[in-house]
């Protein structure tokens, strides 16, 4: 499943609106013989890809997948059928589809006389590869992470507004990685007329990466036209809205699940007021800067009673920096 899950990470943000599963194969010895992810919209999912590398050694084999097998036609054939016909003995998923459309697998391999278990580190694909698109199925929407970097004393930027660099290089290199895994970088229009971002994501050594999400400007009003989000280095859409809904509306028509809010303070704000953010992915550094503006402005909350209470899932070092991962709790 480790290797399921590793294949999925490697494929984030190129397989939008299908999942991004992750496959692995074993003979009946249990020896591990083809491992696969899902290819790009139109291409073969990841059982499909594994079976491949296996060829006749999945025979009487295990496969192993992040995700519950489809069992239904779309561009490409039901998954769950093509591991009948290749004569697996067993399937191992950790997570059941949501979606209505492509659920079923399981029954229909256990139909088969296919022996089907459930669960096998759920948590680690849940909050893994599969976080955003799980949200997606089961909200319509797609899902959000509000990322930002603070000192010690939660500010963004010193009095004089300067930002760089308040976190760590390896800070900013897991930020780079994550947006390109992402769909779509969202920020709004003040950020872009005060700090004049790229919003684009870069290689490991600082070269432009291949593959760049889309950048999406939020708010009313005109955009300079030298704006640097306006260059051709990414795709760009402005949405004349400042309303989440409408944003995430737009988005999810354009097929975008996975989405990286990194707006200035009233766009957080704007979207916690809303409800629309599904992850905070907070990098606290080790600096006191003792004034300077703070990341979130209004949401909505003017008294204790109405704080927004969140559950830290998640803490760990990122070079200097403390990376907190937080989610809404449940009411």
């Amino acid at each position: 499943m480790r290797a399921a899950i590793a294949a999925s990470e490697r494929v984030r943000g190129t397989t939008s609106p299908n999942p991004p599963v992750g496959a692995a194969l074993l003979d009946a010895a249990g020896q591990l013989v083809g491992v696969g992810a899902t290819r790009p919209p139109g291409g073969p999912h990841a059982e499909v890809v594994a079976l491949a590398e296996a060829g006749e050694r999945a025979r009487g084999g295990t496969a192993v997948v992040t995700l519950e097998p489809c069992a239904h036609q779309g561009r490409t054939g039901p998954c769950a059928l093509a591991l009948i016909e290749a004569g697996v003995a067993e399937v191992v998923f950790a997570t059941a589809d949501p979606n209505p459309k492509a659920a079923g697998g399981a029954e229909l391999l256990r139909a088969a006389g296919i022996t089907v278990r459930q669960g096998l580190l759920a948590q680690d694909v849940e909050r893994g590869p599969l976080r955003a698109w799980l949200h997606y199925a089961r909200t319509g929407r797609p899902h959000v992470t509000w990322k930002y970097a603070a000192s010690l004393d939660g500010r963004v930027a010193a009095a004089d507004g300067t930002s760089r660099w308040i976190s760590s290089a390896d800070s900013r290199a897991q930020v780079h990685l994550l947006r390109r895994q992402v769909d779509a970088i969202v920020a709004g229009r003040g950020t872009v007329l005060a700090d004049d971002p790229q919003l684009t994501a870069r290689a490991e050594d600082g070269s432009p990466a291949e593959r760049q999400p889309l950048r999406v400007v939020v708010g009313t009003g005109d955009l300079p036209p030298a704006a640097r989000v306006l260059d051709d280095s990414a795709p760009t859409v402005h949405l004349r809205t400042n309303d989440p809904d409408e944003v995430l509306a737009e988005l999810a028509a354009r097929g975008v699940v996975d989405v990286l809010l990194e707006g200035g303070p009233r766009l957080a704000g704007g979207f916690l007021k809303s409800r629309r953010v599904d992850r905070a992915l907070v990098y606290i550094a080790p600096k006191l800067l003792g004034a300077g503006p703070v990341a979130l402005a209004d949401a909505g909350v003017s008294t204790i009673t109405q704080a927004l209470h969140w559950s830290v899932e998640e803490v760990t070092m990122s070079g200097p920096d403390v990376r907190i991962s937080a989610v809404p709790a449940e009411e």
